[in-house]
């Protein structure tokens, strides 16, 4: 247990509340509403095709760097030259592949034209990913939680003056546009903090050394694509299956939007996590009261967010948006339950990864997508959106459950019945007081929500679900 991953993680929290929620509740929520769900749809649609292909681009080297740097810092200078090169060779083979995809799903030269855009914006994020994990691993946390808002807060500046002047007239690929621009000057950034860590750089190609590191970072590369398949393939299944497809993507997208949020917060534990678990095992240092702590560390909010989000999920899809709210709102509210075990898995599966468990992760990846597809190709037909939210919602429980098997398996981590019953009682707990301060109490459900987040995060003190005692002891110990 690190004080680090506290104090880092604060910071990281600070930054990312200052940031993202502005952004997709201020810019990405607003483009919708401007542009319309259609033409939002499709563009929601595209964006998850090339996000599903980028396993391409990174092959696993992100974790894999991520994990091997933080045990060996030595190793920066060695690899930094002929990973770069190898990010430029995968990117054109990405290109390539995304853009014959494309074709054969019948893309439009105008929706070529945003597409071929979105393949070079994955590109340029994937890239910025491995400079961070260059950046993580040798221990720069504040400097990497400083670079993980510039995007955000350049496509804040850049869409915001063209919705404040050119609202009218907004287009969805000057939403592209604006992303390529965002993500580019964070990786030039990011490219100068790492050339001056590992002091040397050239373009040196190494054929073996490339191929030593690509079947190295293969199982990472296959467990991205799996998931990726089961986690985004739901939005382009609903945009090609459905004769309304564009708009029922677009319907989906809006309801997806928070759960998209919330999930880049739990996502940073995650990046804390991997360096902070790499180093403890190699250390040898014992995991399971670490581990306990940060899934209830995580797990609290999360619970309290979801009980709250169930309880007023047409409101919040009212204040959001001006079409469709009563079928985003009963979309919203299956899709919220999933961020439990989204959230579980940023936990657990961050430290099966750690542990180089890449065969058991791809298999348990690999039953999630078959699953996820097989699924998603019965109840999209007949169901639409709402039978999407389902599948995904049922898939990420079963792939949840069985990251928890294999993690207390592995580590032989004790059961902790009590904490279980705990969290019973706190969701319990937390249900009744969301009713009666709904029903009974107060009709203005914004205060209605913030009252009972405050109660919620209070009451796992009460209980004990999270001890005080805990987080002293990670604050007293230094790295």
């Amino acid at each position: 247990m690190r004080k680090t991953f506290v104090t880092n993680l604060v910071l990281l929290l600070f930054l990312n509340l200052l940031i993202k929620p502005f952004y997709i509740f201020g810019i990405d929520r607003t483009v919708q509403n401007v542009v319309g769900s259609e033409s939002y749809g499709m563009y929601a649609a595209m964006f998850s095709l090339s996000i599903i292909f980028n396993i391409i681009l990174d092959m696993g080297i992100a974790n894999f760097n991520n994990r091997n740097i933080a045990q060996n810092n030595n190793l920066l200078p060695r690899y930094f030259s002929s990973m770069v090169i190898l990010k430029c060779l995968l990117g054109v083979l990405y290109a390539v592949v995304v853009g014959i995809v494309g074709f054969f799903l019948g893309y439009t030269a105008e929706q070529f034209k945003i597409f071929s855009v979105l393949i070079f914006n994955q590109f340029l994020l994937s890239f910025l990913l491995y400079l961070r994990s260059n950046i993580s691993g040798t221990y720069m946390y504040k400097t990497d939680s400083c670079i993980s808002v510039i995007d955000r807060t350049l496509m804040i500046i850049i869409c915001g003056y063209l919705l404040l002047t050119q609202r009218e007239n907004f287009k969805i690929e000057w939403f592209v546009y604006a992303q390529t621009i965002s993500y580019a000057i964070p990786c030039v950034i990011a490219f100068c903090i790492v050339l001056a860590k590992a002091k040397t750089f050239s373009f040196h190609f190494d054929l073996h050394f490339l191929w030593t590191i690509i079947r190295h970072t293969y199982p990472f590369a296959l467990l991205t694509l799996l998931m990726g398949l089961y986690t985004r393939i739901d939005m382009v299944m609903i945009e090609q299956m459905l004769p309304n497809g564009a708009e029922q993507a677009g319907i989906y997208a809006q309801s997806y939007r928070i759960l998209d949020a919330v999930s880049m917060f739990a996502y940073l534990f995650a990046t804390l996590l991997l360096p902070m678990f790499a180093k403890m095992l190699k250390d040898k240092e014992p995991l399971g009261q670490f581990t306990k702590f940060s899934f209830l560390l995580l797990m609290v909010p999360v619970l309290v967010f979801v009980i709250a989000c169930c309880f007023h999920s047409h409101e919040l899809m009212d204040l959001m948006y001006t079409d469709n709210v009563e079928t985003s709102s009963v979309i919203f509210n299956v899709l919220i339950i999933g961020f439990i075990p989204i959230s579980s898995s940023y936990v657990f599966g961050t430290l099966l990864t750690a542990n180089n468990s890449m065969k058991v992760m791809n298999g348990m990846a690999a039953c999630g997508m078959v699953f996820n597809i097989v699924f998603n190709a019965i109840f999209i037909p007949r169901y639409g959106a709402l039978g999407a939210a389902a599948v995904s919602v049922v898939t990420q429980f079963l792939t949840g459950l069985i990251q928890i098997v294999l993690s207390i398996t592995y580590f032989k981590f004790h059961i902790p019945y009590k904490d279980i019953a705990k969290m019973l009682c706190f969701i319990g707990i937390n249900v009744a007081l969301f009713f009666f301060l709904k029903n009974v109490v107060c009709e203005n459900w914004i205060w209605n929500a913030l009252i009972l987040c405050v109660i919620g995060c209070v009451l796992a003190f009460v209980i004990r679900l999270i001890r005080v005692k805990d987080i002293l002891y990670i604050l007293k110990n230094e790295d």
